[in-house]
């Protein structure tokens, strides 16, 4: 049995699917390595991952239906839980108008709020979007879909430092993604939030 690789390994045609499923990959890493592998190049990370998987597996892959998306580009008008939000949505004030009245007057486009939208691939809904608000919100263990790991990785961060600053959630989402994906539960040591700053432990799965 081969032993799994330590350090991040690069995507050519003949890496096992097992090993290309243990680490972090960019949008557009996916692209290109599907279009190495002569199969298609669209759709968002979860759709991409899979389907170069089994391409590596030597699989046939099952398309999923197209979505069909009938609403403009940026969101109009009366919004309900269901009203799926297009890729490229910006933190508007028809979506805020519409998280306010589920949530209150408090609601805002804070950092795990802009990055829900920024990442949109045009399937979430305004019901992922009142979710994520709760999730981030550090009222209890709800989840957020796996595509949406960089949210995941914020809302965590900001509940381990409040006051943290924006360039050190880069710097550990950074290093963070470098990992293996089983890799992802060791505790950092001896990291400094800032010149000066005491060390901080940081556990970006949230164990």
């Amino acid at each position: 049995m081969t032993r799994p690789a330590s350090s991040r390994p690069d995507l050519v045609p003949g890496l096992s699917s097992e090993e290309f499923q243990r680490w972090y990959w960019l949008k557009t890493e996916l692209v290109d390595f599907a279009r190495t592998l002569g199969i298609r190049a669209s759709g968002g990370k979860e759709l991409l991952t899979a389907r170069i998987a089994a391409s590596l597996d030597g699989r046939d892959f099952a398309e999923p239906a197209p979505i069909r998306s009938s609403g403009p580009r940026q969101l109009v008008g009366e919004l309900s839980a269901a009203t799926v939000i297009p890729a490229g949505q910006r933190c508007s004030q028809v979506v805020r108008r519409w998280l306010e009245g589920q949530v209150g007057s408090g609601f805002r486009f804070d950092a795990p709020m802009r990055a829900f939208f920024a990442q949109s691939d045009g399937t979430p809904t305004m019901q992922d979007a009142l979710d994520c608000w709760h999730a981030s919100r550090n009222q209890g263990e709800r989840t957020i879909d796996s595509q949406f790991e960089y949210n995941r990785f914020t809302r965590t961060w900001y509940e381990e430092h409040p006051d943290g600053l924006r360039e050190d959630l880069l710097s550990d989402w950074k290093e963070y993604r470098g990992r293996p994906i089983d890799g992802r539960g060791e505790r950092d040591r001896g990291r400094s939030a800032s010149a000066g700053a005491s060390s901080r432990s940081f556990r970006p799965d949230g164990s």
